[in-house]
């Protein structure tokens, strides 16, 4: 028997649809993040699948962490970090005054955390490949390797995203902490994602036997955004073209449910991190703890004596809310905004706090009814889904990847559009794109600040200088490895 001695990450992951159980392997509750397995048995394969469940809760219990959703959103000028209490220091990143706010060491650590349990997932299923002697097993070990890859690339994509040069830690043991440049980064991540787009199935993620898993197709998409920071259009227009030719994928009717608990991994579905209470109205639950709570407001539903309480801290400037005016938006409008005092089709009533600066109008993609909340359990945001990739992003960077190289867009460009009831547009150019991304993701992941940075237009923000495009490596890591104030290699 061979057996190794090691820490494995194991997790939660969940495959549920609508709020309904699934039968799947994966959802036995185990203590989260890290569980001590003195004698892990290489040749017991039908165990191969826990590092790849654990590598799935690093997702969210890392990538999901309430002050990184935060920061990852507030420095497009779109939207606003409104509280002013004991988190004022989020107010200054929307000026780009980063200081000492401890976020920012958070989002370094977690992510490094993210890959050191990526990084020994894949360790182990190199362990139980060793032990592999048929090739049906093999090749599921390959496929678990290439979901593996695409959590990893993942940190690596949002470390480059936020802090734009870092380590490359290709082994958990490495000493030598030495930055690559953002460039390098991606392309490391594009190797990844390479490994995956070889040997992950290409089906939907709703589609897979651990349902909601990662697929070839959600290595292209994030491949894809990738290419798009690198400037590699072609490769963008080879990516979207794949999966929007596999016929799989399709926007969700109802833009409004997209975010809510009918959208869960839906076929707009790229990538999801899964969120369940398990159907039941107390007990054992799997959630993304304050990711939604963070930046919603207080609700309230008189009629089935219910209320949830938001925290207040992120919601949309007075500017791009005129700007959305300007644009006669309808559908997507209600279901981006969420106003202070208003009530909801659902009958929820939106709080009015005391403690923002403006007068309230939050972020309506994380914001899940009442009545769609199991009795029992009173938390923002229920039991959803965080949305990471979609198939509209898809269609809008295949529309950029076009007309970038002198075609035309049009087509996948007025999918997206016909969705939200907004009029065709003909001979679409790139400024048109980058307004419809801006409308369509808003709120999602930081997208408007990438794309003002990497079409050079970042200068428009209020406090915004070159020096300051990404966070600062936090100084005690600095401080640990002094190589990390070296010059980048590329």
């Amino acid at each position: 028997m061979k057996t190794r001695n090691r820490i494995l990450a194991l997790g939660v992951a969940a495959c549920l649809m609508g709020g309904s159980l699934t039968s799947c392997d994966y959802l036995d509750i185990v203590p989260e993040q890290s569980v001590p397995e003195d004698s892990v048995d290489y040749t017991d394969i039908e165990n191969m699948y826990a590092p790849v469940s654990g590598a799935y809760a690093s997702i969210r219990t890392n990538n999901m962490h309430w002050v990184i959703n935060l920061q990852t959103i507030i420095r497009d000028g779109d939207v606003w970090s409104g509280r002013i209490d004991d988190q004022g220091d989020l107010l200054n990143i929307n000026k780009f005054m980063y200081g000492t706010f401890w976020g920012i060491r958070e989002m370094w650590n977690q992510y490094y955390g993210m890959i050191k349990i990526t990084n020994g997932a894949i360790e182990s299923l190199e362990a139980y490949a060793a032990n592999i002697t048929n090739e049906s097993d093999m090749k599921l070990n390959r496929q678990y390797q290439g979901e593996v890859r695409i959590i990893r690339a993942l940190a690596y994509y949002r470390l480059a995203q936020m802090f734009g040069a870092v380590t490359i830690l290709r082994t958990n043991e490495q000493a030598d902490m030495r930055r690559s440049t953002r460039d390098a980064v991606l392309r490391y991540v594009l190797e990844d994602l390479q490994y995956a787009i070889d040997n992950c199935p290409k089906v939907r993620p709703n589609e897979m036997a651990h349902m909601g898993a990662f697929t070839a197709y959600t290595a292209e998409a994030l491949a894809a955004k990738a290419n798009l920071i690198l400037g590699n259009y072609p490769e963008v227009e080879k990516l979207t073209n794949d999966i929007i030719s596999s016929q799989k994928f399709e926007l969700y009717p109802d833009f409004y449910q997209l975010f809510k608990i009918p959208g869960k991994l839906c076929n707009e579905s790229l990538m999801e991190c899964q969120s369940t209470y398990f159907g039941m109205g107390s007990g054992d639950a799997v959630t993304v703890d304050a990711f939604f709570a963070c930046a919603g407001p207080g609700l309230t539903n008189a009629e089935l004596n219910r209320s949830f309480g938001g925290w207040n801290f992120a919601g949309y400037t007075d500017s791009f809310q005129n700007w959305v005016a300007s644009r006669n938006e309808t559908i997507r409008k209600e279901t981006s905004f969420l106003l202070a005092g208003s009530t909801t089709r659902e009958g929820d009533v939106v709080s009015m706090p005391g403690n923002t600066e403006n007068t309230g109008c939050w972020n309506g993609k994380w914001y899940v009814p009442i009545n769609q909340v199991i009795e029992g359990r009173e938390q923002y945001g229920g039991d959803n889904n965080v949305r990471l990739i979609r198939y509209a992003e898809v269609l809008l960077m295949n529309a950029e990847a076009l007309v970038r190289q002198g075609k035309s867009g049009d087509a996948p460009f007025n999918q997206v559009r016909k969705r939200a009831a907004m009029p065709e547009l003909t001979g679409v150019t790139v400024d048109q794109i980058l307004d419809e991304r801006r409308m369509e993701l808003c709120c999602e992941w930081g997208v408007r600040y990438e794309d003002l940075l990497r079409t050079g237009k970042a200068d428009i923000l209020e406090g915004w200088s070159a020096d300051k495009a990404y966070f600062p490596v936090p100084a005690d890591h600095q401080n640990d490895y002094p190589e990390i104030k070296e010059e980048p290699i590329d």
